[in-house]
C-alpha cells in the first residue's frame, strides 16, 4: 500500500512476532514491497485481492463498468457488492481483473502464501469463486476465512454491540458457506481469524487478551501497521504506530511462549507442521 506499511512489516517480521503479510499488487509502493519480500525469503507473502478502494491492474478499456479513468474501483464497498452480484458485465470484468491480479503476483515470483481481500471482499461470492478457481490455477490452495468469535469481541471491549453482532452474523454465514467450498476443493484455512470485529482499535493489549483466549488450533490475528517520520500524525497513522507496537512487543512474545503457542503460517498449517 506505501512505503510507511511496507517498512513496518518487514521490522514487525524481523524484529517481533509477525510472520505472514499480503501483497496489494496494484498498490503505490508494488516495487519496492517485491524487493523486500525477496531480501527476506521467509515471510509468507499472499494476494491481497482489490476490488475495491483501490485501484485495477487493467486499464478502464478492459474493465469498464468497474473503474473510472485512473482505475481507481469505487469507494463504496456495500454499493460495488450489489453491482458485482447482479450486474452480468460487471462479473466478467472482475474476473479479467482477478486474473489479471493472481498474474502480476505470478510474474514477481515470490510464492504464493494464501489468496485474501481487501475490506474482506473475497467473501463475496462471486469475487470468492473466482478467486477459488484461480487458486487453483495458480497452485494455492490455501485462503482467508475472516471468522472470529463475537464472544470474545464483547468480553473484551462491549462498546457498538449493534455493529459487532451484524458483523458477526455476516461473515459467520459466508465464512460457514466458505468453508464448505474450500474443504471440497482441498482448500486449507485457519480455523480462528481475529482483528475484523476490533478493527482500528488494535493494539498490544488486544493481543494480549486474544492470546489468552484462543479456542482453535490454528489462528490468525491480521494488524495493519505503519510507521511515519512526521511530528503531526493523524489519528489513523497513529493507530498504525500502535499495532505495529504490538507486533514487536516484548510482553506479546513472552505470552506467546509461555502459553506455548507456536508460530506458523498458511504454508506450514497445508503442511501439517
Amino acid at each position: 500500500m506505501s512505503e510507511e506499511v511496507n517498512e513496518a512489516v518487514i521490522r514487525a517480521y524481523k524484529e517481533g512476532v509477525l510472520t505472514t503479510t499480503s501483497l496489494m499488487v496494484t498498490g503505490a509502493a508494488f516495487e519496492q514491497a517485491v524487493r523486500l519480500a525477496r531480501e527476506n525469503p521467509g515471510l509468507g507473502v499472499g494476494l491481497h485481492l482489490v476490488t475495491v478502494v483501490g485501484q485495477s491492474a487493467l486499464p478502464k478499456a478492459d474493465i469498464g463498468s468497474l473503474v473510472d479513468e485512473d482505475r481507481n474501483f469505487s469507494n463504496a464497498p456495500t454499493a460495488a457488492g450489489l453491482k458485482y452480484f447482479f450486474s452480468p458485465q460487471a462479473r466478467r470484468d472482475l474476473r479479467k481483473e482477478l486474473a489479471a491480479q493472481f498474474e502480476k503476483f505470478q510474474a514477481t515470483g515470490l510464492k504464493l502464501s494464501h489468496i485474501d481481500g481487501h475490506l474482506h471482499l473475497h467473501v463475496h461470492p462471486v469475487i470468492f469463486n473466482a478467486a477459488l478457481e484461480l487458486g487453483e490455477k495458480y497452485g494455492c490452495r490455501r485462503m482467508r476465512v475472516p471468522e472470529e468469535e463475537l464472544r470474545l469481541a464483547m468480553g473484551f471491549d462491549p462498546a457498538n454491540k449493534t455493529q459487532k453482532r451484524v458483523h458477526a452474523a455476516l461473515f459467520g454465514g459466508l465464512a460457514r458457506w466458505m468453508k464448505r467450498k474450500l474443504k471440497a476443493r482441498g482448500f486449507t484455512f485457519p480455523e480462528r481469524v481475529y482483528g475484523n470485529l476490533q478493527s482500528g482499535r488494535m493494539n498490544e493489549r488486544y493481543f494480549l487478551y486474544a492470546l489468552d483466549h484462543l479456542t482453535a488450533g490454528t489462528n490468525e490475528i491480521y494488524f495493519h501497521p505503519a510507521l511515519y517520520r512526521n511530528n503531526r500524525l493523524t489519528d489513523e497513522q497513529r493507530q498504525s504506530a500502535l499495532e505495529f507496537e504490538a507486533l514487536i512487543s516484548a510482553s506479546v512474545r513472552k505470552r506467546i511462549n509461555e502459553l506455548g503457542i507456536k508460530l506458523t503460517n498458511y504454508i506450514e498449517i497445508e503442511a501439517g507442521r
